[in-house]
């Protein structure tokens, strides 16, 4: 991805080095809403029946290294040498560019989130979160958190790659559109009134969405600065279809079954990415009506 002479955001928190608690209420923030890295880290740990936050604890991402963090807040005082967290705060504004317009076409204000980086654990409006929970967006405080260290942890499963990474951010962005659009609301209040199998198909919906959105992203973002290089693609595809529930599940050696699934199948995800990237319009991400 050609990010590195893009401009960077000005919404980024860095926690890193406070501790991991920051600030934030306790409940009454809604329910976070699980990103990419929910499913990957979570996941596998109901099935080993352990912790695994310990598997964050490696390196970076080739070629998105991470060399520590600064305690101040805000992107304009990230480390120039702290390649992972411009990279995320480069995708963040090209986001901010991309849904900003958007939005005023279809007569709303767009609002961007803040991102905050932060290590090992964090606290938000939906109560405190540990790093092996991966990357997530809280509805409460209309902010993304992500650990810089998931990076590694999708390398490690064979999903690594600018894109991926990317496609991570833009997904969790994608949560905050619903989230302004009063689609996080709604899901959440009919999951209340649901059984849990229900529940768990509106939760396959809704993320499947946000990967509609992060598709509709990197369509923009490429027309606007020509951001995506010949295998970027492929690197997307690739990381859809490793998260993809019942991927994970075979890779923890059980059998897939759908009535489970929360974020959906490897086929769906690499399906809705493919949608908004190739159409480019929001309007065809309805997943909630397929």
């Amino acid at each position: 991805m050609r990010w590195r002479k893009l401009g960077r955001s000005r919404n980024v928190e860095d926690r890193r080095g406070t501790g991991g608690s920051g600030r934030g209420r306790r409940g009454g923030g809604g329910m976070k809403v699980g990103g990419i890295g929910t499913i990957v880290i979570v996941l596998l740990g109901i099935f080993f029946g352990a912790d695994l936050t310990g598997l964050l604890g490696g390196a970076g991402n080739p070629g998105i290294s991470s060399s520590g963090g600064s305690v101040n807040s805000g992107s304009r005082n990230l480390p120039a040498n702290d390649d992972t967290a411009q990279f995320v705060s480069a995708i963040l504004k090209t986001t901010e560019d991309v849904w900003t317009p958007l939005f005023a076409a279809a007569g709303k204000n767009y609002s961007p989130p803040k991102l905050v980086l932060f290590e090992n654990g964090v606290r938000s409006a939906c109560g405190f979160t540990s790093s092996a929970a991966g990357p997530f967006y809280c509805p409460g405080d209309y902010q993304a958190y992500i650990d810089l260290d998931f990076f590694g942890e999708l390398q490690r499963m064979g999903a690594g790659g600018d894109f991926a990474g990317a496609y991570v951010l833009a997904h969790e962005v994608g949560h905050h559109v619903q989230n302004l659009l009063g689609v996080s609301m709604s899901v959440q209040q009919r999951q209340r009134q649901v059984s849990k199998v229900e529940a768990n198909a509106l939760s396959v919906r809704t993320e499947l969405q946000a990967d509609c959105y992060a598709g509709v992203w990197a369509h923009h973002a490429h027309k606007q600065k020509q951001l995506l290089e010949p295998g970027d693609l492929e690197e997307g595809m690739n990381a859809a279809a490793k998260i993809g529930d019942d991927a994970l599940m075979k890779s923890a050696g059980r059998v897939a079954r759908p009535e489970s699934f929360t974020h959906g199948s490897s086929e769906q995800r690499q399906r809705w990415l493919l949608k908004g990237l190739e159409t480019g319009d929001p309007n065809q991400c309805d997943t909630f009506n397929f």
